[in-house]
């Protein structure tokens, strides 16, 4: 059993690696003048993809391994973890996000940097705001469906299942790099507000931000709420 400054440690350090090596193979790319759009945003969200499932199986077994607000919302509504529980997760992982971010910022070159804003997001031109939502939200509500369905048949109360199976950290990685590739060209593919908030805070870049709240925790949110009340109906 771990304690909380442990788990929000553990919740810190994931996202933290999440952005730091998600936007800096954005800022890489930029910097060897790479201009194949479709290679990019492929070694992008593979990247992104393979930090997530890397610190999954590393830190899982200490926090649950939600790194992401939009996981840890699912959490508290189906009751698996209080609302002082929540809201310190999602300042860890905001905090994890922001110094990713900074640290990028203060290492790589400025050029590179600047032309990808640190790794922040925004929508294709001309996209409207509430299909970026709703695609948002579609790419995280299957990403927390993965997750829980991973965990195991835990209900609400009970500590989640620590290491989550052995497939666990694959398949959440792999779901969240098929979000961002199909979300990626159109919203952003942030499926993470901390991703979203900490490249934004360090570049100044907030325009459409909101977008990478409502529709995230919009779809974490239903998707804990839907395999709850689904898969863990007992049948009579």
């Amino acid at each position: 059993m771990y304690n909380m400054p442990q788990k929000l440690t553990a919740e810190f350090l994931g996202t933290f690696a999440l952005v730091f090596f998600g936007e800096g193979a954005a800022c890489a790319l930029q910097s060897i003048h790479e201009t194949g759009g479709g290679f990019v945003l492929v070694a992008v969200a593979l990247a992104h993809g393979l930090a997530l499932a890397t610190m999954i199986y590393a830190l899982g077994h200490v926090s649950g391994g939600h790194f992401n607000p939009a996981v840890t919302i699912g959490f508290w509504v189906t009751k698996r973890q209080n609302t002082i529980d929540t809201l310190s997760y999602w300042a860890a992982q905001i905090l994890g996000a922001v110094a990713a971010s900074f640290l990028l910022k203060a290492l790589v070159p400025a050029d590179p940097w600047h032309l990808v804003a640190g790794g922040a997001l925004d929508a294709l031109r001309d996209f409207p705001s509430i299909a970026s939502m709703a695609i948002e939200a579609v790419g995280t509500f299957f990403m927390v469906l993965v997750i829980f369905a991973t965990l195991g048949q835990s209900t609400p109360g009970e500590e989640p299942n620590p290491n989550r199976g052995s497939y666990a950290g694959f398949a959440t990685g792999l779901v969240y790099f098929l979000g961002i590739v199909v979300a990626g060209p159109f919203s952003g593919g942030a499926l993470n507000p901390a991703r979203a908030i900490g490249p934004a805070l360090a570049s100044t870049h907030w325009h459409g931000h909101g977008v990478y709240w409502v529709g995230p925790l919009a779809g974490g949110f239903l998707a804990g709420l839907l395999f709850d009340s689904i898969f863990l109906r007992k049948s009579v």
